[in-house]
């Protein structure tokens, strides 16, 4: 399988006052194509940040990422947000849709912003909405979701363009038990069945366990457990 992503030596350090407060240190870590993994740790680990700085939302403050061969430590912010439209979906806790549009028009918002004939992109968050179980739900306004199918529809947006990986921050966190568990199976299913490289930060022990690789962060540092 091809290499997506190579980080070298990942630090993240931010000014805290006349201190500096280092984020992440030295991390290093492969993913291949059709990876699963889980990263999971204690709160302010660096979890998130370390998500953000695959996503192309932040830059590391020392060291090399790659993705697909192409180094993304210091492109600006214009060459991030295209590498990140084309080829990244983001879940997170919270779902972030747009309370006043439809669900399909909600997941037709990558598409639009790429450049996509809004026709086409409204057709292509039929199929998304349609992959994730939604395909009755697509003219209902957000506000009238149940919490788990907003979390759908946001995955459904992140499947959008079809990315070749699906970043996801806490994505049950803000669900109960068995809400949780039907996105647990829904995330499990993309990459498995789908082929979609799948990173995920949680403090869901059993989604963790789902994924081919656990790693955890603590104090910053990076261990594959």
């Amino acid at each position: 399988m091809s290499e997506v992503y190579c980080l070298q030596g990942i630090g993240k350090s931010y000014a805290q006052g006349s201190e500096t407060v280092e984020v992440l240190k030295e991390v290093n870590l492969t993913i291949a194509e059709g990876d699963s993994l889980a990263i999971v740790g204690a709160s302010g680990s660096g979890k998130s940040t370390l998500l953000q700085i695959m996503g192309t939302l932040d830059t590391p403050s020392v060291g090399q990422i790659t993705f697909k061969g192409m180094d993304i430590s210091s492109l600006g912010w214009k060459e991030r947000a295209y590498i990140r439209n084309a080829n990244i979906g983001f879940v997170f806790q919270f779902h972030h849709l747009l309370p006043e549009f439809s669900a399909r028009e909600n997941v037709a918002m990558p598409g639009i912003i790429s450049g996509m004939v809004r026709a086409e992109a409204l057709t292509q968050a039929d199929l998304a909405l349609a992959r994730v179980g939604l395909a009755h739900r697509l003219h209902h306004r957000v506000t009238t979701l149940s919490g788990g199918e907003r979390q759908r529809a946001a995955i459904a947006r992140a499947i959008l363009l079809q990315p070749q990986v699906v970043l996801a921050d806490e994505p049950t966190g803000n669900l109960d038990e068995r809400t949780g568990q039907e996105i647990n199976d829904l995330l499990w299913h993309l990459n498995n069945d789908q082929g979609v490289t799948l990173v995920i930060v949680t403090h869901n022990a059993d989604l963790a366990q789902r994924m081919q690789r656990r790693l955890e962060l603590r104090s910053g540092e990076l261990y594959e457990t």
